[in-house]
């Protein structure tokens, strides 16, 4: 069937922010929505709050809404755009829930939008467990036996009949947010109500335990003429019990035998077509009994999910790109594969010669005092893939990957120790994010497969292939350096043994053992991704590095740019840096030069093998990335956009003959060494806070005493604010330096004065030598102290002087010029009482360039790309400094629901994982926008609770006056009722928790207030207080940390965040006639 013709115009929803459970593998199915679509003639309007996503780029879609994904919004759109169908199958779980709210609210009836790629029944039927678990009986399918339950009363009775223990999963929700493991009454109770509240339709399902079992995943792209293909089998490495997203996943499936195979595939497809799944991808997942081969249906999604991102880029068959196609009518025999040039259409399965590991990234340390254990909920932030030849080589390039200072199986427990046995079973049987390496050193301590097995139920090959490797490195580290022959070193380096791993067993360095790999002339190959298994040739450049026989690299002698990656996302390093990436890939592809992608994330924009003309799906090393030079000769590289990933090997690439261009590895150095830094900026005579940096405990002391308290304290070199804290006294030092820290002369800790109160700033510029671009100037709304990653920015700034303004700008300039940036650069500053202080600058991408290049119309990573390369501003016409007549704000999302037990409160260490951007005629408008897409809209009337520390209290009645004015009415701690009853401001008063009941904590449980600003200072009145956040965020409260952002969020309220949209198209042309 050829496309249809009787739809001109499609909306395509976005998925929002970036959180845990739904990342930037959607921005990926979404930018192959758009491309698939436009390539057929359609019309494309596209609605996606999050500004740092390739989907929203200007050039993307006909129409970009840069929009919170709200029903209400959307019908604004509806109404203006009047699209013919709606796609809600590439924005994850919130796109379907979206379109689900269209559609029971009538809007899709009322404007006559069919919705594509999956109906609302379809959905309605793969979502709701009781449904689904029906329509899976009708196949004659197994589902776990499990029961719904839509209260507490019905939750017990079905825990009386399927008794502990027993796993809890709420309706419509993503990630398995909300759900767990429940052995006793206590913790079923706890997750019965978390669940209850959490799913949108109030619904959970109980399910018997099938803990221990195997767990599969199958991609399945299904079209109207009932052509399904499996694009690819996933096979979980970790037992049932733990989230698919936080295991090590495995493609193709290594233990199924063919018969198992074949039933699992006809089951898939079977599910499909229950659930009436006719155009587009679809991943359904399997648990297997290992003892009785019982097998049941887990669950299907019935969209693109993060697995098809991640067996999209296993494969090289773009799902979400045919998934599109198929939604306008297609069929799989009617398109072509791309990979193979045309050679073969896209219903032929996928084979693969190769393994891929996928393993996740986690950012616990980010969480202090949470739950590291894993469970059904999805805890990990990021992710890495990797493909060998076999299993070991590619597993161990995943873990090399992950950038955790592992080169390998890398021991993680000191064996000689008493203890060290015990600590291996505990961590063995309860998993937390290293498991994988305590099962090396299990082997290492002398335990069995089966042993390993018994604690984990992880499958005996993977055990036997890890335990392989094990005695691999205790057999090199007897033979020592002299005995690394060249068999032994082939062999090693088909197993996967990175350069600086061998270097670990053997107690020599990296560069000895690269040079005895060279001296054998042992290189490897690089082999392609082509879906045939090397039955056809491609023509895509897509590859992986092996230690095989024959290399398919075929390189070029065309002009050739090298862009490397962020690596896998992680808080602090995400898909702003990617964002970066693919538009340095793309700007410079346009101006005729070969573009070379290195990174290992497959769920980004950059992996994609259409992004840039070559792409290397390795491991960011210092070996991995030298042998692909070694092989394209490029003549640039590009480090400084993928965050700290690439800078880290600056210094080692540029020592290895590597062409850096941009801004030199010294000069990047220059402003993150505190010294050099510091020499710099007295030449040019700016400000900065008051600092030291320390190398020992008593200097730390002593310096703290000169400066004077509060400090803000950190270790030098990090990104995302890893250890900074905040210390208001001595004994608040002396913990930080004896349990956060430990101080040395490797590791000094700065000291800086904390400017309280003073407003933040971030600029983000480039200059080329000549000129320098002011590309935007942020105002962050909370105020210095909560880290720059954390705080909500206004562009252009809501409330600082012209004045100020312009000495930013010019001390802008000096920074660029003084620290010979050529390309991209960032700078902090913190304005107190009308001076100007710089905190930091960054010349490289900042996690910025993606929400200023929305707001302004100026694609500033593209820009700074061209620089690098010797195209001056001038030349491309961009040497003056947008300032939009409107207003952009930025928001971010902090995961802070997942993690039960921590503080849930901004501070200098960054932990939010995405952002969105509110756009609006004023600064209230936009905040409000940003709230609603967030998440975190503010209910218009109610009660409103006050607690404040002291230094606030005189700024207090302004903004208690603004509540009262908006209809709110007022409750308060003691300190803080007597003196707004001083002022006559009428407030009831609460009890703090120890001062008897009923307290402020019963209040918030019986639904009393509606909003609740909660500010404190001191690590003392932190830790008393972090009750009245904790309850408010599990009871879903709005509340604020800080007393700025509290009144931009009651000047706010006085705005609709409902009432108007723009395009961002729209927006740009206003910006190019100023």
């Amino acid at each position: 069937m050829p496309k249809r013709t009787d739809i001109k115009s499609i909306l395509i929803l976005g998925a929002g922010p970036i959180v845990i459970g739904q990342a930037c593998e959607f921005d990926y199915s979404g930018a192959q929505a758009c491309k698939a679509l436009r390539e057929e003639g359609y019309r494309v309007i596209l609605v996606n709050s999050n500004p740092a996503t390739i989907m929203t780029d200007p050039e993307m879609a006909d129409a970009t809404y840069i929009e919170p994904i709200h029903w209400e919004v959307l019908e604004k759109i509806i109404e203006r755009e009047r699209p013919d169908a709606i796609l809600p199958t590439m924005g994850g779980q919130t796109a379907l829930n979206c379109a689900l709210d269209l559609d029971r609210h009538g809007v899709l009836e009322r404007y006559k939008v069919e919705m594509i790629g999956a109906n609302a029944d379809a959905i309605d039927k793969a979502e709701n467990r009781d449904r689904f678990d029906k329509a899976m009986k009708a196949i004659g399918l197994e589902t776990p036996n499990a029961e719904m339950a839509h209260s507490m009363e019905e939750a017990f009775d079905v825990l009386d009949r399927l008794g502990f223990p027993c796993i809890i999963r709420p309706s419509f929700t993503m990630g398995g947010s909300g759900g767990g493991i429940a052995y006793n009454r206590e913790e079923f109770e706890e997750i019965c109500r978390r669940g209850l509240d959490l799913s949108p339709t109030n619904e959970l399902l109980i399910d018997e335990s099938l803990l221990g079992w195997k767990e599969y995943e199958m991609e399945v792209v299904r079209d109207k003429s009932d052509n399904c293909i499996i694009v690819c089998t996933i096979e979980n490495f970790d037992a049932m019990g733990i989230h698919t997203g936080d295991s090590i996943t495995v493609a193709p499936a290594q233990t199924l035998t063919d018969k198992e195979f074949q039933i699992m595939r006809d089951a898939a497809m079977a599910v499909l077509r229950e659930i009436g799944v006719e155009t587009g991808g679809s991943n359904v997942q399997f648990g297997v009994n290992p003892d009785t081969g019982r097998m049941v249906i887990i669950e299907m999604n019935p969209r693109v999910s993060r697995s098809s991102a991640l067996a999209s880029k296993a494969t090289g068959f773009p799902i979400a790109k045919v998934a599109a196609k198929l939604a306008v009518g297609y069929t799989l025999d009617e398109l072509e594969n791309e990979i193979t040039g045309g050679v073969t259409p896209a219903s032929f399965e996928p084979a693969l010669d190769y393994v891929v590991t996928k393993i996740p990234r986690f950012n616990f340390e980010k969480f202090a005092n949470c739950n590291d254990r894993l469970t059904t909920q999805m805890k990990s932030v990021g992710e890495i893939m990797a493909i060998g030849r076999n299993f070991q080589e590619s597993m161990q390039k995943a873990l090399r990957g992950l950038e955790l200072g592992a080169a390998g199986f890398d021991p993680v427990v000191d064996l000689q120790a008493e203890d060290a046995r015990s600590k291996v079973i505990r961590e063995l049987k309860e998993p937390g994010a290293e498991r994988i390496w305590y099962i090396a050193d299990a082997f290492r301590l002398g335990m069995t497969v089966r042993e390993v097995f018994e604690l984990t139920r992880i499958d005996e090959w993977y055990l036997i292939q890890i335990e392989e490797l094990i005695n691999l490195e205790k057999e090199v580290d007897e033979l020592g350096l002299a005995g690394l022959t060249e068999d032994v070193m082939s062999v090693l380096k088909r197993r996967g043994f990175a350069d600086a791993r061998i270097a670990d067993v053997l107690h020599v360095s990296e560069a000895e053992v690269r040079k005895k790999r060279q001296q054998f002339n042992i290189h490897p190959v690089y082999k392609r991704v082509d879906t045939c298994a090397a039955e056809f040739a491609s023509s895509t450049a897509y590859m992986y590095s092996s230690y095989d026989e024959e290399c398919e690299a075929e390189p070029s002698d065309k002009e050739k740019i090298m862009v490397i990656g962020g690596g896998p996302n992680r808080i602090g390093q995400g898909i702003e840096f990617d964002y970066c990436c693919v538009h340095a890939a793309l700007a410079l592809r346009d101006d005729g030069y070969e573009t070379i992608m290195v990174n290992c994330n497959p769920e980004t924009v950059s992996t994609d093998y259409d992004t840039s003309d070559r792409l290397y799906f390795e491991p960011i090393t210092l070996e991995d990335v030298l042998e692909i030079v070694r092989i394209e000769k490029p003549k640039g590289v590009i480090v400084q956009y993928g965050g700290q990933t690439p800078l880290k090997l600056a210094r080692e690439l540029e020592a290895n003959g590597v062409p850096i261009i941009g801004t030199s590895p010294d000069a990047i150095d220059r402003a993150e060494d505190r010294e050099r830094f510091q020499t710099a900026v007295r030449r040019l005579g700016l400000k900065q806070p008051e600092n030291a940096t320390v190398t020992g405990f008593n200097e730390a002391l002593t310096e703290a005493k000169r400066i004077g308290y509060p400090l803000v304290v950190r270790p030098s070199y990090v990104l995302g604010g890893r250890a900074m804290e905040i210390v208001y006294d001595e004994t608040d030092l002396q913990r930080y330096l004896t349990d956060a820290v430990k101080v040395s002369n490797d590791a000094p800790v700065l000291l800086d004065k904390f400017l309280d109160n003073a407003i933040e700033v971030d600029v983000d510029a480039i200059c080329d030598g000549k000129d320098v671009l002011i590309g935007g100037i942020m105002q962050h709304i909370e105020e210095a102290g909560v880290h720059s990653g954390d705080s909500a920015c206004s562009l252009p700034p809501y409330s600082l002087s012209d004045i100020i303004q312009a000495q930013l700008r010019e001390q802008m300039r000096k920074l660029a010029f003084e620290l010979n940036v050529n390309g991209l650069m960032n700078a902090q500053f913190a304005v107190k009482d009308d001076e100007i202080y710089l905190i930091e600058v960054n010349p490289r991408a900042a996690r910025t360039v993606p929400f200023v290049s929305k707001a302004t119309g100026v694609p500033l990573a593209k820009v700074a790309a061209r620089v690098m390369v010797g195209r001056s501003l001038q030349e491309q016409g961009y040497v003056k400094e947008i300032i939009p007549p409107y207003y952009s704000v930025k928001e971010v999302v902090i995961p802070f629901a997942k993690f039960q037990g921590v503080d849930p409160i901004r501070g200098p260490e960054m932990r939010s994982t995405g952002e969105v951007m509110g756009v609006g005629e004023s600064f209230e408008e936009a905040y409000a926008k940003a709230n609603l897409g967030a998440g975190e809209a503010l209910a218009k009337k109610g009660k409103a609770l006050i607690s404040v520390k002291d230094s606030d209290k005189q700024r207090l009645m302004d903004l208690a006056r603004g509540l009262l004015a908006l209809g709110f009415s007022l409750e308060a701690t003691r300190g803080t009722a007597k003196m707004l009853a001083e002022e006559g401001i009428d407030c009831s008063i609460v009890n703090k928790l120890q001062e008897g009941r009923p307290n402020i904590v019963d209040a918030i449980k019986n639904g009393e207030y509606s909003y609740i600003i909660n500010t404190v200072e001191g690590r003392q009145a932190i830790e008393d207080s972090v009750y009245i956040r904790r309850e408010a965020l599990l009871n879903k409260v709005i509340y604020t940390t800080t007393l700025n952002a509290a009144f931009a969020t009651v000047k706010a309220n006085t705005a609709d965040d409902r009432a108007r949209v723009s395009s961002v198209q729209e927006l740009h042309k206003r910006v190019s006639l100023v």
